[in-house]
């Protein structure tokens, strides 16, 4: 079974992959790279400098950012990034920054479509997102695309992969004793492991006691604590890069020239052969880690208070740098200098976690346990966000509440299950996810330039640029 669901998350990303990275480029070159020159102002709106709080919205530019980076920076950019090195060695990372500047470009013109054309709920509350912009925009006879997503993004955005390595990391760091370790117990006709079952039920709970509060409890919480565990994770990393100082420049010109040679590269060959196989590795994980054009940063951004859409694009512009060209790359980088990609034979949180220790000892497995905490919960919390938002366009707001108890439920599924099924099943409804989304962005994006253009003119005649 397991390999079935590995095939058909293979074939899907194929076609998927040509469709995030040309259309990165597309967006990138359509763009004529105006978002860029405006980093800085992206900045500002990101400080509160543009707040009003009389907005329509439901959170502020922050808070959304803060959201949509707790579910991208999440255990994507631990296990992930070690499960993409594993398999590619030092050239996927290369491929994942290949993924991440094109997914800016995405980002800056998905979400700046969905708050142009947000619509409202079953119970007359704003929102945005790819199903949104479809279904105002494009009209009834595109509705289909909008359902594919929200059903897609119900699969997708489940905390199971989240449970998953956060339980692993638990155990491995924190549990010592070899019989709590393989302690099970019977389950119709399974044999459950006691310490993950116990852990996923605990994350069930935690997590239960802030998504119930929706949106703005989600967005308080997010905001708290994202900023909190970047800077405890980039310190952690910084460390072991200067205990391995003299190794950075070789690996950094190793990430470069092995992208094009695959010299490291032990998967299953692909658009031609071992380097392509390498290029869709990299940008599977890039894409699950930043999630650039999958669409759940527009169904965050969406929700910020803002009556200028640019502003809420260039904010999404900075996820992806943020998540894969600064986080993804430290945990990269950690695993490449202590050689422990070469030698231990590990994959996931379980290789990140032996790169940890080998530098920093004990204290190093206990800065990992608290970063891999940060990061899954507030990811939990996020995901629950999207899901939530999905089920209530299909069905109403009321039973979008009753997916966040599903959703709590499969945590615990989640924590019991392997690394591998867990991370294919999320791939392939990751990469369906994209097809509404880059669609529409392809058929709206003259409305997005035209839009750009009109609010750098007003800014700058406003003298706020």
């Amino acid at each position: 079974m397991g390999d079935l669901i590995s095939a058909i998350a293979t074939g899907v990303w194929t076609p998927v992959l040509f469709l995030l990275i040309l259309g990165g480029l597309f967006f990138f070159f359509y763009s004529r790279f105006i978002q860029y020159k405006y980093f800085t102002h992206a900045i500002a709106i990101l400080r509160g400098k543009f707040n009003n709080p009389n907005d329509p919205g439901q959170i502020n530019a922050y808070e959304a950012l803060s959201t949509a980076l707790a579910s991208t920076v999440g255990m994507g950019n631990i296990a992930g990034v070690a499960a993409a090195i594993s398999i590619g060695g030092p050239g996927a990372l290369f491929w994942m920054w290949v993924a991440a500047l094109v997914g800016m470009s995405t980002n800056f013109f998905t979400s700046t479509l969905s708050v142009m054309y947000r619509g409202k709920d079953s119970e007359g509350t704003i929102q945005g997102g790819p199903m949104y912009v479809i279904r105002e925009a494009l009209g009834k006879s595109w509705q289909p695309l909008a359902v594919l997503f929200c059903l897609c993004a119900m699969i997708g955005c489940l905390p199971i992969f989240q449970a998953n390595q956060l339980t692993q990391v638990i155990i491995d760091i924190g549990v010592s004793s070899e019989s709590i370790k393989a302690s099970t117990f019977p389950f119709l006709g399974f044999e459950i492991s006691t310490p993950k079952f116990v852990i996923g039920t605990v994350l069930m709970i935690i997590s239960g006691i802030v998504i119930i509060g929706g949106i703005q409890r989600i967005g308080k919480w997010a905001g708290k604590m994202v900023p909190l565990m970047i800077i405890i994770y980039f310190l952690s990393v910084l460390a072991i890069l200067i205990l391995h100082l003299n190794e950075v420049p070789h690996y950094f010109w190793m990430v470069i020239t092995d992208a094009f040679a695959a010299n490291h590269y032990h998967g299953e060959p692909a658009l031609g052969g071992l380097v392509g196989g390498l290029i869709v590795a990299g940008v599977r994980r890039a894409s699950f880690s930043n999630e650039a054009g999958i669409g759940t940063a527009p169904m965050a951004l969406g929700a910020s208070k803002s009556s200028e859409p640019i502003r809420e694009g260039l904010v999404s512009m900075l996820s992806p740098a943020i998540d894969t060209l600064l986080v993804c790359t430290l945990t990269a980088f950690a695993i490449l200098v202590t050689g422990v990609w070469q030698t231990s034979g590990a994959s996931g949180v379980t290789l990140t976690a032996t790169a940890f220790e080998t530098s920093l000892g004990t204290t190093g497995k206990i800065l990992l346990l608290i970063c891999a905490f940060f990061f899954a919960i507030t990811s939990l919390f996020s995901y629950s966000y999207y899901g939530n938002k999905a089920m209530s366009f299909l069905a109403g707001v009321k039973a979008g509440k009753y997916y966040n108890y599903f959703y709590l439920s499969t945590i615990i599924f989640g924590a019991i299950l392997s690394m591998q099924d867990v991370m294919n099943i999320i791939d392939i409804a990751y990469a369906l996810m994209a097809l509404p989304t880059m669609i529409s962005g392809f058929m709206l994006a003259p409305k997005v330039l035209k839009e750009s253009r009109s609010y750098f003119s007003r800014m700058k005649a406003e003298g706020k640029l």
